[in-house]
């Protein structure tokens, strides 16, 4: 990638000021398409819910009918009951291609009475291998629970009911590939990974326990849609004129770096930065960013 870190300026002078793209009066039916599972991924409620199960023939899952380069993306989730261990379910922005941009939500099933792992990834170019994992500090299957996705040129910040748990800052001046380029879906799944998801693969899924259903709702875009090679927000993003994309040169206030601050401290249970026999030859290069 080299070590500019200068942005797409025509890309960007392309985007952004006023297009929130879906209302929180969310419909399931409007905003997504199920891809997969023959019938187990479900949209119900007149299009205000949807379900996505896994049996032992097969998972499902759905993916959004936009593409959208740049936005604050929130999903309420209530994630399977009980004994879900070897269950993932996943939800996620995601370009296509060999070089590919994720931003990646993973929630690894456990023993009944055991944590959830929350899994967070970001993907450019085809490069992830920035994994952190935490615990949550509510029981993420008793009710449902806002996941949001915030995402500009300038950083990545991963959010739980309003609570930062990490940001990814654009970090190319020092070679590190930001994901700014590729429009991405949302994509959401719910899979069998006994192979490795729960205990590292030592705690299988139970298939008396299935089917093994994640429920959907009140998601919101408030975002850029790109189709046509072309952004739905025309305006120069870089005017201080709009407040409803604030989310556009949005970064954590000081009440919120000191939320960030606490759920790493109390919650992280895997950080990449910290791993350095993952890594022999030095930490990458964004580790030693404070």
């Amino acid at each position: 990638m080299g070590s500019t870190s200068s942005l797409n300026l025509p890309l960007l002078m392309s985007l952004v000021i006023g297009c929130p793209v879906a209302a929180s009066a969310s419909n399931f039916y409007q905003d997504f398409d199920i891809t997969w599972g023959d019938g187990r991924g479900k949209i119900v409620n007149n299009g205000e819910v949807l379900t996505l199960s896994l049996d032992k023939a097969s998972g499902s899952g759905f993916q959004s009918k936009n593409e959208y380069l740049f936005g604050k993306i929130d999903m309420q989730l209530k994630l399977v009951p009980g004994n879900s261990a070897g269950t993932v379910t996943a939800y996620y922005l995601s370009s296509k291609g060999s070089t590919w941009d994720e931003i990646d939500f993973e929630f690894l099933g456990n023993l009944s009475g055991d944590p959830y792992i929350l899994h967070a990834n970001v993907f450019s170019q085809g490069k992830g291998n920035r994994e952190q994992q935490f615990y949550l500090w509510f029981d993420p299957t008793a009710d449902f629970h806002t996941y949001s996705i915030l995402w500009n040129p300038q950083r990545t910040i991963f959010s739980v009911d309003g609570t930062p748990i990490r940001e990814f800052k654009n970090t190319e001046s020092l070679g590190v590939p930001f994901p700014k380029n590729q429009p991405m879906r949302i994509y959401s799944s719910s899979w069998n990974a006994d192979d490795w998801a729960t205990r590292g693969g030592l705690v299988k899924t139970d298939w008396t326990q299935a089917p093994f259903t994640a429920s959907y709702r009140n998601f919101n875009a408030d975002a850029c849609v790109w189709s046509n090679e072309a952004s739905s927000c025309k305006s120069n993003p870089l005017s201080s004129a709009s407040t409803n994309n604030a989310w556009f040169s949005q970064e954590l206030d000081s009440t919120s770096q000191q939320r960030l601050q606490w759920v790493p401290k109390n919650y992280m249970i895997y950080n990449y930065c910290t791993d350095a026999k993952r890594f022999p030859q030095g930490l990458p290069p964004e580790c030693n960013m404070s």
